[in-house]
């Protein structure tokens, strides 16, 4: 991988990381606990605790993804960056400016 290919990367990843803080500060604010006096009549409440339990599930997925994103950004001066742990063939950089937190080529992250 060339240092203007890990440049890029590192420019994506740094964008991905603030992205991903600002959407779990708002989610942080949607998955608060509804409060019982609520004026809410009873299937508003239940919708109300069924879009708090679907933000519950998009705050953590967003959480482990701003992890991986991290240790991403703590690998990509490694050699072994951009190289994947299971064939240890170079992970395709087309797929790593998407997913930079990737470890495995896409022939491996689908099992084949």
């Amino acid at each position: 991988m060339t240092a203007d290919e890990k440049n890029t990367i590192k420019n994506k990843i740094e964008r991905d990381t603030k992205a991903l803080k600002k959407q779990i500060a708002i989610l942080q604010e949607k998955t608060k606990p509804i409060t019982p006096d609520c004026s809410l009549g009873r299937l508003t409440r239940l919708e109300a605790m069924g879009e708090q339990h679907v933000n519950n599930k998009i705050l953590d997925e967003s959480r482990t993804r701003l992890t991986e994103l991290q240790n991403a950004l703590l690998r990509l001066e490694k050699p072994m960056f951009g190289v994947c742990i299971e064939c240890e063939e170079e992970i395709n950089i087309e797929r790593m400016k998407i997913r930079p937190e990737s470890v495995r080529c896409v022939k491996c992250a689908s099992g084949q």
